[in-house]
């Protein structure tokens, strides 16, 4: 439990990394790839500075998942980056007027009511894991 702020961190940077994608295609209208105008096109997207925030945010969030990895078990860290979808799916609906209906409302709810059953399982540290993997290759 005591690593739970930095998965929700990596949750939260994740989830603002598509809400900052999101916006700068927005603040680029509808594209249309044609062969003489790609290269441009890509130029403007990476460049655009909602995506390229996006873009850094999502280093930002890997940086913290990687610390989160080097201390608890992935089983019990990777289910919790189903959160950003929930962050994303309110935000997204909140911001930008996406729909929010009853299916995807109720999505959301097993979503929280599986991570809080992660979250109760616990998990060991990476220190342990490390060490009985370590125990194990030599005793053989």
């Amino acid at each position: 439990m005591k690593y739970i702020p930095f998965i929700l961190f990596t949750v939260m940077t994740n989830a603002a990394a598509q809400l900052l994608l999101k916006y700068g295609m927005i603040t680029l209208g509808p594209l249309s790839f044609s062969s003489e105008s790609l290269i441009q096109k890509i130029f403007q997207i990476v460049f655009n500075p909602w995506v390229f925030a996006g873009l850094a945010m999502f280093v930002i969030s890997m940086a913290s998942h990687l610390y989160v990895l080097s201390k608890v078990d992935l089983s019990f860290a990777y289910p919790f980056l189903s959160l950003a979808y929930v962050a994303v799916a309110l935000c997204a609906w909140l911001l930008f007027k996406e729909e929010l209906g009853t299916l995807k409302i109720a999505g959301i709810a097993f979503i929280c009511v599986g991570t809080i059953l992660i979250a109760q399982s616990g998990s060991k540290p990476a220190e342990a894991e490390t060490a009985a993997a370590s125990y194990k290759l030599n005793k053989t």
